[in-house]
Formats: structure tokens, sequence, C-alpha cells
């Protein structure tokens, strides 16, 4: 009989195990897991074992020592955390509003780095949408995302109506058709709007970016928050080259680049400029 206050758990996962799992999401993910992440570790991949038909974290560990594609892929979506919401830190979406509408007349393009099931991309479309006056505003999202299972959502588009209850009604309306029939009580978002969006699979620590065009922002909200100090400035270093020399960068709310100020400087809350770029406005 277990002791009182233990967990039994349906498989052995010994800390041997976790620290194998914790190296491996770093060296490919760059995420860095605490202890305390253990219980979750264990939680998420028992599902992956169960699916699999494997007896122990050793055999299911082997399969992905031997780079079984597949695997590898539903093992990094196991690990990673995709809590998002639309309009999430609103006063980010007043800022790009303003930011838009000084460059309506040229192309502009936005790069949502950690791009989820598409709240936060959609978001900064309907933004440009609504400071630039329609769908054909000439602005385009790339929307990226290490989770190839969040990236099919999102690409998909459709959400549960309670998911957008940050949204008025007009923009329920104008953004969103509403199920009918079977798909009552979903929503899904409208082609022109979807057409702004491209998805694609990025992982930040790929030696090199697909992105080649310069940008006008970056948003790279409640990322850096997963990697170690030396992994965040290497990111960092690597996103402001492709940040136009006005351009912006957006990060969460409890994120701070005080280890970046030779690249970034404090623009607004949790907005952030070029180093050398000059003014605050």
């Amino acid at each position: 009989m277990a002791e009182a206050g233990t967990i039994q758990r349906e498989f052995t996962f010994s800390h041997r195990d976790f620290e194998e799992v914790r190296k491996m999401i770093y060296d490919h993910a760059g995420i860095a897991l605490s202890d305390a992440k253990e219980d979750m570790v264990y939680s998420r991949l028992a599902r992956r074992l169960r699916a699999t038909g494997k007896r122990s974290f050793q055999d299911y560990l082997a399969l992905i020592r031997s780079g079984h594609a597949e695997e590898w892929e539903a093992f990094v979506n196991s690990l990673t955390t995709n809590l998002t919401d639309f309009f999430r830190e609103a006063h980010h979406f007043s800022i790009l509003k303003d930011f838009l509408r000084t460059r309506r007349d040229r192309p502009i393009t936005i790069w949502s780095s950690a791009s989820s099931t598409g709240e936060e991309p959609y978001s900064i479309a309907m933004t440009a949408v609504e400071a630039l006056g329609g769908f054909d505003a000439p602005v385009e999202v790339l929307a990226s995302d290490l989770d190839t299972s969040v990236l099919k959502k999102a690409a998909d588009g459709i959400y549960p109506l309670e998911r957008l209850n940050k949204l008025s009604q007009v923009q329920q309306r104008q953004f969103f058709h509403k199920g009918t029939g079977d798909r009552t009580g979903m929503a899904k978002v409208k082609p022109e709007l979807r057409a702004m969006v491209k998805f694609f699979r990025l992982n930040l620590l790929d030696g090199v970016w697909s992105i080649r065009q310069p940008l006008d922002a970056i948003f790279c909200r409640n990322v850096m928050i997963y990697f170690d100090k030396p992994t965040q400035y290497a990111i960092l270093k690597k996103m402001q080259p492709l940040l136009k020399p006005d351009g912006l960068l957006f990060v969460g709310h409890s994120e701070a680049l005080y280890h970046a100020t030779d690249l970034f400087r404090l623009r607004g809350q949790t907005v952030y400029q070029h180093a050398e770029a000059r003014g605050g406005k």
C-alpha cells in the first residue's frame, strides 16, 4: 500500500528519466525545465507511452533517441505550453494600432514568433484592419510555432464562442462566422482575415530561420521565460537585424531584456526598439 500523500504512478519515472527528458528538450528546443516541472513532464509523457504502447520511460526514451521523426514531433508538442487568448495584454494592441497608422502608406510585415493556436496573429491582423480601414490593408502577419499540432488548429481558425469573449459584438460580426447546426457554439475566422496570416513551423533554436524580409514588428511574448539567459540572448541577437531600425519588439508582461541592452532598449510597457533607435515614439 502506498504511503499517505504519495502519488501512485502507472509508469516508473525516475529522476534520471526526468534529467534525460530535460536535456533532450533543452538541446532540441532550448526549453529549460525546472525541477518543479517533474510531475508535469510525467503527466504529459505518460500519454505518449500509452499511445506508443511502451511499458517504461526507458523504452519510450530509447524510441526518441532512435530519431523516430513522428514521435520526436509528438514529444516536443507534449512539452510545449500553449496558453494564449485574443488580445492578450491589450495595451500592446493599442500601441500597435497607433504604430500602424504611422506606416499606412507602405507594406507592413509583422512576425508572431510563438503563434500557438492563432489568437495572437489573428489579433494582430484584426488590429491592422481596424487601424488601416479594411481587409485590403497592406499587412502580412507571419505566424510561426514549434508545435505542429497547435499550428494546424491556428490555420483552421475554429474556436469555441467563449474564446471570443474579449471581442466586442462588432468585432465578432466583422471577423468571424458563427457556426450553426452541429457547429453551434463555434466560430470560424473569416477568409479575408485568414488570408492576412501565413502559418509555418519554426524552431527559434534553428541555426537558420526562414524569415528574410525586414520586419516592422515582432511579437515574442511569454516565450523567453522558457529559456535560460544565454539562449534568450542568442535568440534576441538573431531577431534584432530582422527588425527595421524603427520597428517594435513586443515581449510578455513578466519578461525584461536587461541582459540585452546592447540590442534593445525599452520604449514603453514591455515594448522595445533597437538600442540605437532615436526617440521614444
